[in-house]
C-alpha cells in the first residue's frame, strides 16, 4: 500500500502537508526565521507520539465503555545538551480516581501499541530523490 503526500512551500518558513483533503502547517519560530503561526515539523512529530498513544487510550477505553474524558497525558520531552538529539521521551497518563483498577495495566499496555512508537522501534528506509 502506498500513501502520497504532497508537501507545499508557502512563503519564509511555512511548510504544509497536503493529504486526504487535510492541510497541515507546519512554520519555524521566530528565533529560527519563521513566524511562528504553526508547530514546526519536529514538534508535530514529537506531538504525533503523544496524541497517537492517546489515540490507544481512547480506543481501549471506548471499547469497555470507560468514559476517557477525564484522562489525560502528560509528555515531556528530554534533550542532550551537547547534541540536542532527544535521549527520552517520557509519557505520563493521568487517570481519574474512578477508573477501574483492573483496566489500569491494560491502558498502559494500549498506550504502548502506538503505530508512531513502533515506527521508531524500527524505522522505516527514507529515500529522497530529484524529479526533474
Amino acid at each position: 500500500m502506498e500513501t502520497k503526500l504532497d508537501i507545499t512551500f508557502d512563503g519564509k518558513k511555512k511548510i504544509a502537508a497536503h493529504f486526504r483533503g487535510f492541510t497541515v502547517h507546519t512554520d519555524q519560530p521566530i528565533d529560527q526565521g519563521g513566524d511562528n503561526t504553526a508547530p514546526s515539523p519536529f514538534e508535530l512529530f514529537l506531538a504525533s507520539i503523544g496524541t497517537c498513544a492517546g489515540f490507544y487510550i481512547a480506543s481501549f477505553c471506548q471499547s469497555r465503555s470507560i468514559p476517557s474524558d477525564n484522562i489525560s497525558l502528560t509528555q515531556t520531552v528530554i534533550r542532550n545538551d551537547e547534541t540536542h538529539m532527544v535521549e527520552k521521551i517520557k509519557i505520563d497518563v493521568h487517570l481519574p480516581p474512578d477508573f477501574p483498577e483492573k483496566y489500569k495495566a491494560a491502558v498502559l499496555k494500549a498506550a504502548e501499541s502506538c503505530t508512531v512508537k513502533k515506527h521508531l522501534a524500527q524505522p522505516p528506509e527514507i529515500q529522497i530523490n530529484a524529479n526533474d
